[in-house]
Formats: C-alpha cells, structure tokens, sequence
C-alpha cells in the first residue's frame, strides 16, 4: 500500500521581533515613498522616551533600518535611553544638548541646534534635554533597529546590555568637540556636525551637473550620512544603490524619480523639510527646479567608507556600461530631459545644463 507524503500548505508567519516592538510602542506609522513635510506631521506622545513621536517606514528602507519622529516640549527633557543598534539624530527645529555617559566614566554634554547631526555611540546612556522654555524641539532619528533586533530576537539584550564598547566611546572629553579630520577626498571623520547646512562641501564632478557633497564617519557607526548639492537648473546622473537611504531636503525645490530597471518611474516632489527613500537597487535621480542651490542629507545603513560591514557597496560613480551603477547622460533616456525643461519652463527657472547637452 503506498502512502503519499504532501507538505504542509498552512501558512506559517514568521517571528518579527521588530515590527512586535513597533507594535508595543503605540503610535502612528508613516507610509509611502515619501513625507512632504517632516515639520507637520502629527506625533502622538510616547511613553518609552517621554516626548511626543510618530514611526516612518517608507517602501525604500527594506528592513535595513527605520526612522521616527520625536518632539521634546518646551523646557522638558526625554528619558535617559541605550539600545544596542547604531542612530543617527538630525536636529530639525530647536536648540538643546545631550548627556552621554557609560557606567564608569565620565558623563559628557554637548550642545546643538537646527542643522546638527550626531551619533549616540553604541550602546551609550544618552538623554536629550530642550534648551529653550518657549518652542519644542523635532528631530528626526535613523536607526538599524530592524537588523539588529530580527538578528537577536531578544528585546533584554538590545536594551538592557551592561556590555561598554569601549572602542567607540571611553568619555573622552572631546568626542563631541565637533573638531573635524578629513579622511579622503570627500569623507571627514568627526562626531558632531553643529550644522549640516553650512558645511563646506568638495567638488563631485563625476556625479554630474557641478555637485558636491561630503560623507561623516561618526562615532565608529557603521551607517554612512553624507551631504550634497547641486545648483540652479541642474539635475544630477541616475545612480541605483541600497536600500535604506532617508533621503532630507535641506534646501532648494524638486522632484525625483525612482525607477527599478525596465519598470515606470515614480516621481517623488520636494522641497525644505521632505523626506524619501530610494527603494534598493532602483535608480534614481534629482532634478532642481527652484531658485536656489538644492541640498539634501541623506542618512544611510550602510556604504561606510570604514567598515565592510554587511550591505554591498555600490559603484555610484561608474557607468552601468563599464559595470557600475550610473547612468550617464548620453546614456540616459531623452523623455527624463525632456519632462525636466518643461519643469523648469513651468517655474521660470532657467536651463544650465548646456555644457552637458550642447545640441539641447
């Protein structure tokens, strides 16, 4: 008599420690391919850090890492906090200073503002503290929160660690001086960026349309910000990448468009205070529309230019045609040039991208 064996056709939902904890926290989730405004969105008030937050998980970020909200009131201070992934804070609205401290040394505190950009280091006590009586603060976090507690699966052991990385922070009483030591062309290795946007920033002509940017190395994290511009009536060269790369308009107007090879483009439109994240290995490319140079901070999870560390890095600034992954602009599809003069024609900008373009 035989006997047939079928496998078993139940469903069966896998363990997400992360979205668990997303869940425990209570409070609202921002969808989509972008934020129009990070300033207006509503924050409800969260007990775990004591001020008011909201969570965002844009299609773009891939489980590589996260973002939230978080507003301290006037005059107030959040609870002190540790927790075993990487952040980086960019300082939205406010003035204030944070208490960083490890059991057996030192407790340190430095100060910021609107523009600053900082990194907890691993594993650290840190508490945040509203330095004005009269307007609240909002910053915005990026986290590897995903990674790491989908890797551990034990919430105890991601926020209650007694483990000091001393390789990253020993109380060392400059860590957060925001003193700056530049490491190649366009990388600066530095702990504090008081205001990101007025850092001085280095030609990256390769990336087309007379950019420039510069990437931080902070506090041994293996996450990756960098900053860039480009000017008036330019657009930068498509390039595709990992996921997870929160994209900040820190000025100018614009649109972007996403694409995965060989599928539609989704333009996202922005401005001072917009949000986005280019999904994984989709190209995408930034076009400026306004009156001023545009310059956008964009908070990564990988691509350190220190650490290996687990995500493939990409060749942003080698054409697809030799292996990388840029798109030229002789390469590029006539229809993105087209939409963009038209764009331009539609806000009275005027069109400089001749020197790429000599017969238009």
């Amino acid at each position: 008599m035989s006997q047939e064996i079928r496998a078993d056709s139940r469903e069966h939902s896998l363990i997400d420690t992360y979205q668990d904890w997303l869940d425990g926290q209570n409070l609202p989730t921002i969808t989509g391919y972008g934020v129009p405004d990070l300033m207006s969105v509503p924050l409800k008030p969260w007990e775990r850090k004591g001020g008011l937050g909201a969570f965002i998980r844009l299609i773009g970020a891939e489980g590589f890492n996260d973002a939230y909200l978080c507003e301290i009131p006037a005059g107030a201070s959040l609870k002190p906090q540790k927790h075993l992934f990487d952040e980086l804070i960019y300082i939205l609205e406010g003035q204030g200073a944070t208490r960083i401290w490890n059991e057996g040394f030192p407790v340190r505190t430095f100060e910021w503002q609107k523009g600053s950009l900082f990194s907890p280091p691993l594993n650290t006590w840190h508490q945040h503290f509203n330095g004005r009586g009269d307007k609240p603060v909002r910053y915005l976090g990026v986290t590897l929160a995903p990674v790491f507690l989908n890797l551990i699966n034990d919430l105890g052991f991601i926020f209650n660690n007694d483990y000091v990385f001393k390789s990253r922070y020993s109380g060392e009483e400059h860590y957060f001086s925001g003193k700056t030591k530049l490491v190649g062309e366009r990388t600066t290795e530095t702990n504090l960026v008081p205001d990101v946007r007025a850092v001085q920033l280095k030609n990256s002509l390769k990336r087309g349309a007379g950019g420039s940017s510069m990437r931080f190395l902070m506090s041994g994290s293996l996450m990756s910000p960098h900053v860039s511009e480009f000017p008036v009536g330019t657009y930068k060269k498509a390039h595709r990448h990992v996921g997870g790369a929160h994209v900040i308009i820190l000025s100018g107007k614009g649109y972007s468009l996403l694409w995965k090879e060989g599928g539609p483009r989704v333009r996202v439109d922005w401005r001072d205070g917009s949000l986005f994240v280019p999904p994984a290995w989709w190209f995408h490319q930034h076009f400026n529309t306004g009156a001023e140079p545009a310059r956008y901070l964009a908070l990564k999870a990988g691509d350190s230019k220190k650490f290996k560390g687990i995500l493939q890095h990409a060749q942003t600034e080698t054409s697809v045609k030799l292996g990388g992954d840029q798109i030229e602009y002789e390469d590029e599809d006539p229809e993105i040039r087209r939409l963009y003069r038209e764009e331009l024609a539609k806000s009275g900008a005027e069109w400089r991208m001749a020197q790429f373009f000599p017969d238009g």
